[in-house]
């Protein structure tokens, strides 16, 4: 096997150096984790989401979950609260302090983006999109 061209391994170098260009942004100016970018990103769109819809709609486990949206809250970014429907469950929600930083922040990060997905060529860009999505699709294709 040649490392170098297996395409699990060279798909998380290529995200992970994007990722680490986007960090630049949030981590270093905002002092962020990408944990808590996710969270706050999600948070900021959603307004408000239970333990089980973050965790489904991250990449996140249970511990990560707890231990960033810990952070934001003491930050007073987020709130938690234990649900009144589900006791098991917490519902998060972004606070106005949250949804300001996230306002300020979002344009930043998605600025940057841009900057590397403008090295790409249209065609490249296109297709990259296009090979994103058919590769969700068969990955959601193929779960038991």
């Amino acid at each position: 096997m040649q490392l170098e061209t297996y395409f699990p391994y060279r798909l998380a170098l290529a995200a992970e150096a994007f990722s680490q260009k986007l960090v630049e942004v949030y981590g270093r100016k905002y002092g962020l984790s990408r944990e808590e970018w996710r969270l706050l990103l999600l948070l900021a769109e959603a307004q408000q989401l239970s333990s089980h819809e973050l965790a489904q709609r991250t990449t996140l486990d249970k511990v990560q979950i707890s231990r960033a949206s810990k952070r934001l809250e003491d930050k007073n970014l987020i709130t938690r609260e234990i649900s009144q429907v589900d006791k098991r469950l917490r519902v998060y929600a972004c606070t106005q302090t949250g949804q300001a930083l996230f306002a300020e922040v979002f344009p930043q990060v998605d600025a940057q983006a841009n900057v590397v997905l403008a090295k790409l060529s249209e065609e490249d860009r296109a297709a990259l999109v296009q090979g994103i999505e058919a590769l969700a699709r068969a990955v959601a294709n193929n779960q038991s």
